[in-house]
């Protein structure tokens, strides 16, 4: 009978909200964070700094997979339950790991970490020849409030849908890098969120190590590439197009040598009822 009553927990409902807060939250420090370095950086080191910011986001996933290791070989309830009453291993299937633990530490360090924030300057003193273009900019500014003044009606708030048709939309080179991006990451993410209980089903692994060894083997080499190629790209000075070409021919390898998966796996587990018969 008490088979028949279904869970009643909401925690589904806190662990929505808090990832809608945490991705407020994260959203701006990759475009705002882009533009700072780009306006108050010097042009040959923005790509090494770029370089730089992603290959510490990709340290970030490292180090959850390191941390969600560790918390898998702990019991859920641990803290409220005498370790020695349990009776089963992380190996045996009915373990459930304190998955609530990761959780903690993560808030508590991404609050500290966005405390330093609050104490960076409105403003940095932007590179030299920068600040040889101050006059011609301020030409520019002037200019252009004069035209706003004489032209009152351009100065309307534009809606949403033009804005985006426009000028996001419209230009080519963004919309292809957007249709790129989604194409990879889609990838990458199911080869992430697959690949652990992939370990775990035909290895025969715990989910603990199964979350180690995709932390330590992975993201590192991806963080390792990124900066690779932003000091790649600092030391020939490569521009739009050249930049272009590098990515592309980075990214056939990078897909050809992805073909050899097709060439690795194990047979299937022999399943009860599934793949034989239960007798």
């Amino acid at each position: 009978a008490g088979c028949e009553k279904e869970p009643s927990s909401y925690m589904w409902i806190y662990i929505l909200l808090g990832n809608m807060l945490r991705g407020i939250g994260e959203t701006p420090i990759t475009p705002l964070g882009i533009s700072y370095l780009d306006d108050f950086a010097k042009e040959e080191n923005v790509p090494v700094y770029v370089a730089c910011l992603h290959t510490i986001a990709m340290m970030g996933p490292m180090f959850g997979f390191l941390l969600g290791s560790l918390c898998a070989k702990l019991y859920v309830d641990i803290g409220f339950v005498d370790p020695g009453s349990i009776t089963i291993t992380p190996q045996d299937s009915r373990w459930v790991g304190a998955w609530w633990l990761g959780f903690l530490i993560g808030g508590a360090t991404s609050f500290l970490s966005a405390i330093p924030f609050c104490f960076l300057p409105k403003s940095l003193e932007k590179p030299e020849e920068a600040n040889k273009d101050k006059t011609s900019h301020g030409l520019l500014e002037n200019t252009g409030a004069a035209r706003n003044k004489l032209s009152p009606e351009k100065s309307k708030p534009r809606k949403w849908s033009v804005m985006l048709k426009g000028k996001l939309l419209g230009n080519r080179m963004y919309f292809t890098f957007l249709c790129c991006s989604l194409l990879q990451f889609s990838g990458f993410i199911g080869f992430l969120t697959y690949k652990p209980k992939y370990m775990e089903q035909q290895y025969g692994q715990s989910t603990s190590k199964s979350n180690f060894l995709i932390g330590m083997t992975s993201l590192p080499p991806v963080g390792l590439g990124i900066f690779l190629g932003g000091l790649i790209m600092k030391k020939y000075k490569m521009g739009i197009i050249g930049a272009t070409k590098f990515s592309f021919t980075m990214s056939f390898l990078a897909y050809a040598i992805s073909l050899l998966h097709f060439f690795v796996g194990c047979d299937n587990y022999v399943v009860a009822g599934m793949t034989v018969s239960y007798e």
